[in-house]
């Protein structure tokens, strides 16, 4: 017993030494490859360009919109700051962030030699972890881009890179999220085809319906794209990637003006998007509330049922919006500015996304609280709202919000 403690120890000890050993080499510009990939250090974009100078031809930096703050409304039926939750959580910002919150900068970077891996996580429904090392093997540190441990392990068991003389590269974590791909994903497409960059972007070969259904109405066709072998990394001798906010109204609203949106007729529809079909997130007590949405002219509708298409045309027509937090919310973008959002939300756990987002679209947005239901994690606990809350938000709707919730532009 004691000489297999001894023998463990000393096993432990020998790692630890070559562990320091490796990452002290790759610190000095030995390629972490050579180690397994198992000591790679991180850097931004922006570290990653004033490290490197900007002497070389074969990279390049803009800066398309500068770090801005933002002038927004209180939610409608919140009387100041302080009432909102300032708890930052998963989101890096909080409910009472948004009305000040700062937007990233938007910038297009063009590196040499880089290699992309990526893996999906069971684990996780399927969700798609990508990376990207840069020519010295740092990992580039961008909004849903970091180097895990199973980007490693997915390296060194892959075979050799796919070798591309240039590429351009979107995809994010969970890209094929309803709401990630409508403010991560389009957004970036539209930049670059206002720029006419749209030569040499990568999709990812595994879309939904609704994914490509996106891309043909905003005039895109996705065969018209490349994609790559998702068995095998990617080594790019030019790689194009872009840093982006997913709130900046600059890039969220290169959507409707794609879609003309502003010249739609006026809205008259009020909208009540139900989960009673989703799996989790469901309001508990819909039957018990729906007849206060229905007596106030509200149209229950079920997004998963409806082909995007329609779901646009549907948010065209929709001047008030209403839901329990979820993806369906997202759709909002499609709405005429001055839009209504309702959304029923439990701040225990606040998720800070969907204010944001109707503040860059110039909407007036309501929280109703709500509480979760049962003994599951945040997001897959289902949610009960006081029928009396609800009501006291819809009586307060018609015809028009109120004056203080008239949305202010970021600057």
């Amino acid at each position: 017993m004691q000489n297999t403690t001894l023998l463990s120890r000393a096993n432990g000890c020998v790692r630890g030494t070559l562990g320091r050993i490796a990452a002290a080499s790759v610190a000095r510009g030995v390629p972490a490859g050579w180690f397994g990939y198992r000591c790679v250090e991180h850097e931004t974009v922006q570290e990653y360009f004033r490290r490197r100078g900007a002497n070389d031809k074969n990279q390049q930096y803009e800066t398309v919109h500068p770090v801005t703050e933002a002038r927004n409304q209180l939610p409608c039926n919140v009387g100041s700051r302080e009432e909102l939750p300032d708890d930052r959580g998963w989101w890096g910002y909080s409910f009472r962030d948004v009305p000040t919150r700062i937007s990233g900068e938007t910038f297009i970077a063009t590196l040499p030699d880089c290699l992309i891996t990526w893996y999906r996580d069971p684990s996780k429904d399927n969700d798609f972890f990508p990376a990207i090392l840069n020519r010295d093997s740092r990992a580039l540190e961008m909004r849903e881009f970091r180097f895990r441990p199973l980007h490693a392990l997915t390296l060194r068991e892959s075979p050799s890179p796919v070798r591309l003389k240039k590429a351009t590269w979107i995809a994010e974590r969970v890209y094929h999220n309803h709401s990630h791909w409508l403010t991560a994903h389009l957004p970036k497409l539209l930049l670059l085809k206002k720029r006419n960059l749209l030569d040499g972007v990568l999709l990812p070969p595994e879309r939904t319906g609704a994914l490509d259904g996106s891309l043909r109405l905003l005039g895109m066709n996705p065969e018209d794209f490349q994609t790559y072998d998702p068995s095998r990394p990617l080594f790019v001798e030019n790689l194009t990637v872009m840093g982006t906010d997913r709130f900046r109204p600059e890039l969220l609203r290169l959507i409707p003006e794609a879609l003309g949106i502003a010249d739609a007729a006026l809205p008259h529809r009020k909208v009540f998007i139900s989960r009673a079909k989703a799996t989790r997130r469901r309001l508990a007590n819909e039957d018990q509330v729906w007849p206060l949405l229905e007596r106030q002219g509200f149209e229950r509708v079920y997004m998963e049922k409806m082909p995007f298409s329609e779901q646009v045309d549907l948010m065209r027509e929709t001047r008030v919006l209403a839901a329990p937090h979820g993806a369906g919310l997202t759709n909002m973008i499609f709405c005429p500015e001055g839009a209504q959002i309702v959304e029923i939300a439990d701040l225990s756990f606040p998720n800070p996304n969907f204010y944001a987002l109707a503040s860059a679209m110039g909407h007036a947005y309501w929280l109703v609280r709500a509480e979760s239901v049962g003994d599951l994690h945040p997001l897959e606990k289902d949610l009960h709202v006081d029928p009396a809350a609800l009501n006291e938000v819809l009586l307060r709707l018609d015809p028009a919000p109120p004056e203080g919730c008239k949305q202010t532009l970021q600057r």
